[in-house]
């Protein structure tokens, strides 16, 4: 009788074996992740194959091996956040892009690695169900419910809490009754979503195209300037109430230039004016927005800050050293104690910066209508402004607010 030995035969299986929970985490990682790519692309959203999608991917981190379920938190922290290091292009490390978008792969592996302490799906479900309360150094644009969102069920916690029980039971139960398990599923399905009025103002959402590596040249800021005043001079020449413009539209500490501050006050009576700018006051950064109405000022500063972007989520010691190396010394910008809201002819509007617009404390209050500026810049092209979109789409939805958005290079829009 032949035997094989590890060079022949024998060794082939091992890698059979890799090679099947290879094209399973990918399976999942793309079920877990089409939406946002469907979105980005502009097909259609099928509800019908996205929900498959979606209850595929949940299944499959409930039921595969170990191995696949690391891989596929790899792959899906790939397809998701490959764009993270693309900022880096701007602080004279291009070399660490890829290596930015294999971090992430490894944190998200790590991230879902947490449900391979266990084969059983139940024990899994309740891992994966915890893991929407878990933020990675404060960044919280993984939502493991977001896939439901363009499919026939809900997305809030509770149900898809009832997801997660009907597969998990589906899986673990080996009679008929196993079939019995999905009927939990029709409690998960939400009905079409209203959402609430419009305001009774025009509003005008300018989207500006102005490429980062340009935006805070000095030679570009009289450029810039004006190019603002004349958005705001024709939207007021076309009747519109509010004007919004993206964040950090005016490239500069906006309260150390009284000549501009009185141009904006001065067309303030013709028209309300929401801008991005920075805020230097008492020794420290600020990004905010600017509120111009009737020939009064508010500043609405930001209360969340982009984790790596605004500040660094490590220790003093080592994130003063991530500061000096890569920010040039430059210091954490501050954050506020609270969100701000604006009012315009009695009609308020929750103030959100960029990252603010995707995370839950801005919404808190079920504000009614928001305005979110945003600088798209630092990861175009890519799905950035996509995932944004779709982020905001999630919070508004789950607390009925309207999100007027306003973007430089994409991402412009209501969202609702």
């Amino acid at each position: 009788m032949k035997t094989s030995s590890p060079a022949s035969g024998g060794s082939r299986f091992p890698r059979r074996g890799f090679l099947r929970d290879l094209l399973a985490a990918l399976a999942v990682a793309i079920g877990f992740s089409a939406f946002i790519y469907v979105d980005r692309f502009g097909l259609p959203h099928i509800a019908a194959v996205e929900s498959l999608l979606a209850l595929g991917a949940y299944y499959g981190l409930l039921t595969a091996s170990r191995r696949t379920v690391l891989l596929a938190g790899f792959f899906i922290g790939l397809l998701w956040f490959y764009w993270i290091g693309f900022s880096f292009r701007y602080y004279g490390f291009p070399w660490a892009v890829p290596l930015i978008g294999l971090f992430f792969g490894f944190v998200y592996l790590l991230y879902f690695g947490i449900l391979a302490l266990s084969t059983r799906p139940y024990v899994r479900a309740l891992l994966l169900f915890a893991l929407t309360f878990l933020a990675p150094f404060g960044f919280n644009w993984m939502v493991p419910e977001l896939p439901l969102l363009f499919t026939v069920f809900g997305f809030d916690k509770w149900q898809f809490a009832l997801i997660l029980a009907a597969l998990a039971l589906f899986a673990t139960l080996k009679n008929r009754w196993r079939y019995a398990a999905l009927l939990l599923l029709a409690g998960a399905v939400a009905p079409a979503y209203t959402p609430p009025p419009m305001p009774p103002l025009k509003i005008k959402l300018v989207q500006t195209r102005l490429p980062q590596a340009q935006k805070w040249l000095p030679s570009m800021q009289e450029a810039i300037v004006a190019d603002n005043f004349r958005q705001i001079d024709d939207a007021a020449a076309e009747g519109y109430d509010l004007v919004v413009l993206p964040e950090s539209a005016f490239p500069l500490f906006l309260n150390m230039r009284p000549d501009l501050i009185a141009q904006l006050y001065r067309r303030s009576n013709e028209i309300a004016i929401v801008t991005g700018a920075l805020l230097f006051e008492e020794g420290n950064n600020y990004n905010v927005t600017y509120f111009f109405h009737r020939n009064r000022m508010r500043i609405a500063k930001k209360t969340v800050l982009v984790p790596f972007g605004e500040y660094i989520p490590l220790p003093h010691w080592i994130g003063h050293w991530i500061n000096d190396l890569v920010f040039g010394g430059a210091s954490d910008y501050i954050a506020a104690k609270r969100p701000t809201d604006f009012v315009v002819d009695d009609v308020p509007f929750r103030s959100a910066v960029c990252y603010e617009a995707t995370c839950e404390p801005l919404y808190r209050d079920n504000p009614r209508y928001m305005i979110a500026v945003s600088n798209n810049a630092w990861f175009t092209p890519s799905i950035e402004p996509t995932l944004q979109k779709l982020l905001m789409r999630y919070y508004a939805r789950r607390h009925r607010t309207i999100v007027f958005h306003s973007a430089n290079a994409a991402g412009t829009g209501v969202v609702k």
